[in-house]
C-alpha cells in the first residue's frame, strides 16, 4: 500500500509533510503511515496519540513511523506506544538521508535501540528552502521561508521543537515562487514559526517586509500573495507600505496576539502590550481599509482573572477581529507556565467557550456585511466547488469552477459556516 502522511497542526507542517511524503516515497518506503505531529497543546499530542491507535487498528500490517514537534518534545511518550516502529527528529524529516535510515532499519527489523533518532536542535544554523514544486491535496502553496524561534514565551514549548530562528535567503525563496507560478500555483502563503523574525540572521539583517516586497516585485505574475501568522511588534514599515501599494499582498492578517490583558502579556513574556495591538490593527486597517483580521488568543493562562478575561474580549472588538483561533491554556511540560498557579480545567473551558463564541459573533457579523459584494475566490476541493476569497473567508460557488481558477464572483448570502456566491 502507498505512504500516507497524516499532519497536524500549522501550515508550516502541512508544507514540510508534502516533502516528508516525497522523500519516503523515494526512500521506497511501503504501506508505512508517517504522523506529522504538532505540540502547541497537549490536546494535539493526544490527537496524535489517538490517531496512531486508530490507525494501526485500520491497517494492522502498516508501519507507523512518527516525527514533527510532538515527536522531538515528546520523543519517549511515541516511542512507548507499541504502535509505533520509529520515532524520528522535527528538523531531519525533511531530509532524504533520516527517511532511508528508517527504511533500512524497518527492512533489517534493527532493535529498540534505532526506534528513536532525535536531533540536536543546539547545532541547528541553517534552514534550507524545501523545494516543493506542488502540494497534494492543495491548490495553494506553502512556503517555509524561516523556522525555529529565539524568543522564550513561558506558555510555549515550540522553540524546543524547532530550534532557533533561521531564515531561508531572499533570492532563494524568490526561485522556487516563480518555480510554483510556473506549475501553476495561483496563491503562495508564506510560513514559518516566528515568520516576521525573517531575515534577523542573514547579511544585513533584512526585515520580513523587504522579502514580501521582492516577491511581488520579481514575480509580477503570481496573482496572490498571503503571509500565516505575524507577530505585531514585529511587523515593519516595508510590509505595511506593501500592504497599502499591492494588490497581490491578500488584504487579511493574522496576528499572534494570546491575550489583550497587560498583566497576563507580561507573565507570557510577550513583547507587545494591548495598545500596541490597537495601533497595528488601527494602522493597517487605514492602509488597506478592506483588511479582515484574525487573532490567536489563549483563554485560562495561569492567573488569569476575570477582570483579565476581559480585557481579552475587549481586544476583539477594539481590534474589531474577525477570524479568531482559541486556545484553552494547556500547561507544556518543562515551560514556566506550568509552573505558574493553574486556572480550574472547568473555568479555562468555559472561558475558550465564551472567547470562541465572542469569534462565532464577529464572523457572522462580518458574513453579513458581505452580501452583495464582489469578491475573488480561488476555487479548492475535489470539485472545485469550494474556496476562499481575498479575505480567506470561505465560500461555496453556485456551480463547480477548475481548481485553481480565479473566479469573480457576488456574494448573495451565507450560511453561518461560509459564505454563498450568487
Amino acid at each position: 500500500m502507498s505512504i500516507e502522511v497524516v499532519t497536524f497542526g500549522c501550515r508550516l507542517n502541512i508544507g514540510e509533510g508534502e516533502l516528508v511524503r516525497r522523500h519516503a516515497e523515494a526512500a521506497g518506503l511501503e504501506n508505512s503511515i508517517i504522523i506529522n505531529s504538532c505540540a502547541v497543546t497537549g490536546e494535539a499530542v493526544r490527537q496524535a496519540r489517538q490517531t496512531i491507535r486508530r490507525l494501526k487498528r485500520e491497517r494492522p500490517d502498516a508501519k507507523i513511523l512518527v516525527t514533527g514537534c510532538a515527536a522531538q518534545t515528546e520523543p519517549d511518550t511515541f516511542a512507548a506506544m507499541g504502535e509505533v516502529d520509529r520515532v524520528l527528529g522535527n528538523v531531519s524529516k525533511t531530509s532524504p538521508d533520516i527517511w532511508l535510515e528508517a527504511k533500512r532499519a524497518l527492512d533489517f527489523g534493527l532493535g529498540e535501540e534505532e526506534k528513536v533518532k532525535i536531533d540536536d536542535l543546539a547545532s541547528v544554523r541553517e534552514t534550507a528552502l524545501h523545494m516543493v514544486d506542488g502540494f497534494e491535496g492543495h491548490v495553494r502553496a506553502f512556503m517555509q521561508v524561516q523556522n525555529g524561534c529565539d524568543h522564550r514565551c513561558t506558555f510555549c514549548i515550540i522553540p524546543y521543537g524547532r530550534g532557533p530562528s533561521r531564515s531561508v535567503p531572499m533570492g532563494e525563496v524568490i526561485a522556487q515562487v516563480r518555480k510554483l507560478v510556473e506549475n501553476e500555483y495561483r496563491e503562495v502563503v508564506l510560513t514559518g514559526v516566528d515568520l516576521t523574525s525573517w531575515g534577523g540572521d542573514l547579511p544585513g539583517a533584512p526585515k520580513f517586509g523587504a522579502l514580501v516586497r521582492a516577491i511581488l516585485n520579481h514575480v509580477p505574475e503570481l496573482p496572490r500573495l498571503r503571509v500565516s501568522s505575524l507577530d505585531p511588534v514585529e511587523i515593519d514599515s516595508d510590509l505595511l507600505a506593501a500592504l497599502a501599494e499591492e494588490n497581490r499582498l491578500m488584504p487579511h492578517l493574522h496576528l499572534s496576539l494570546q491575550h489583550g490583558d497587560d498583566f497576563i502579556l507580561k507573565r507570557m513574556k510577550r513583547r507587545h502590550s494591548s495598545a500596541d495591538a490597537i495601533y497595528i490593527a488601527n494602522e493597517a486597517r487605514r492602509l488597506r481599509p478592506d483588511l479582515v483580521l484574525g487573532a490567536d488568543f489563549i483563554a485560562g493562562f495561569p492567573t488569569e482573572t476575570e477582570t483579565h478575561f476581559a480585557s481579552t474580549l475587549k481586544l476583539v472588538e477594539d481590534c474589531s477581529l474577525t477570524f479568531l483561533h482559541v486556545f484553552p491554556f494547556s500547561p507544556r511540560k518543562g515551560t514556566p507556565a506550568a509552573r505558574m498557579p493553574q486556572v480550574e480545567r472547568a473555568v479555562v473551558k468555559e472561558r475558550a467557550k465564551i472567547l470562541r463564541e465572542a469569534g462565532q459573533r464577529a464572523l457572522h457579523r462580518h458574513f453579513a456585511n458581505e452580501i452583495g459584494r464582489r469578491r475573488r475566490v480561488l476555487a479548492e476541493g475535489a470539485e472545485g466547488i469550494e474556496g476562499h476569497s481575498e479575505h480567506f473567508m470561505p465560500v461555496r460557488l453556485s456551480k463547480p469552477a477548475g481548481r485553481g481558477s480565479l473566479i469573480d464572483v457576488t456574494i448573495a448570502g451565507h450560511d453561518g459556516r461560509r459564505l454563498l456566491a450568487a
